[in-house]
């Protein structure tokens, strides 16, 4: 593993100046988004331009002869290929992989759309958030994520073959028992529409108390402004019954407090 601050750092001006020779505008603008800008009128920074120039340049520092990344930075790799020719380099072989939509089936995966199941998110949390994939998408992730055999996936009920695929999603990353725990508190908590036997469980010491004050003190939404739009949008609800962003609520014995279909806090009285 290399850091390429080692030798990025040690470019200094006129190494920069000496690298940016070796693009042109009209090379940039080959570039898709760039050109669809430009012609839009829609500004574009020198930095954005400067981007693919260094990342060309790693592959330079490191005489790269592979270099693998997402379809979406196919303009960038094919840049480590211009740069080495003019270091005299053999130029790097470039692989691609097609990115994955996330859970909304629109845009690519990414933590920052809140559209997608991370390493770290617990069992069931992937489990339900497998569950939401849309159905065109399955093979898709199954293809690309596992070793499932996609004529008999593609030869289940889509609900049926949604669970095999999100098992074998957790099972990668927790395990088979994990995965069964999972799938048994899908079924009861969105097929037999029970509450889950376990959730985190939130002490309040100070009742009646502003729903959106709650969600934000039992970490169900990270600020007062996301707590209202969620109730809102009807997202929110205490004991089943469906909450506005100004109620106020009593906990004078042990309630349960839910956010959509899949998070459940167990709100109890100090």
């Amino acid at each position: 593993m290399r850091f390429n601050s080692s030798w990025l750092n040690s470019l200094g001006i006129p190494g920069f100046l000496e690298l940016a020779r070796h693009a042109s505008v009209a090379q940039m603008l080959e570039r898709a988004d760039f050109k669809d800008r430009f012609e839009k009128q829609t500004p574009i920074s020198l930095l954005e331009f400067y981007y693919p120039l260094l990342q060309g340049y790693d592959s330079v520092a490191v005489q790269s002869d592979v270099e693998l990344g997402g379809t979406d930075q196919k303009f960038n790799l094919l840049m480590g290929r211009e740069i080495q020719t003019d270091f005299k380099q053999e130029r790097q072989v470039v692989m691609m992989m097609p990115l994955l939509e996330g859970l909304d089936g629109v845009k690519k995966m990414s933590k920052s759309y809140g559209n997608s199941i991370a390493f770290n998110d617990p069992p069931q949390e992937k489990f339900g958030k497998a569950m939401s994939i849309p159905d065109a998408l399955m093979p898709k992730y199954a293809e690309l994520l596992t070793d499932l055999d996609l004529m008999a996936l593609k030869g289940l009920h889509p609900k049926d073959a949604k669970v095999v695929l999100a098992k074998a999603i957790v099972t990668m990353f927790d395990g088979e028992e994990a995965a069964a725990r999972a799938a048994e508190h899908f079924d009861k908590v969105f097929s037999k529409k029970e509450v889950p036997e376990e959730m985190p469980i939130h002490k309040v010491s100070g009742s009646p108390i502003r729903i959106t004050d709650l969600l934000v003190e039992a970490q169900l939404a990270p600020s007062k402004k996301e707590a209202r739009r969620l109730a809102e949008q009807g997202a929110v609800e205490l004991d089943g019954e469906r909450q506005s962003p100004d109620a106020q609520v009593l906990v004078q014995k042990d309630r349960i407090l839910q956010v959509g279909k899949r998070r459940f806090v167990r709100v109890v009285p100090v």
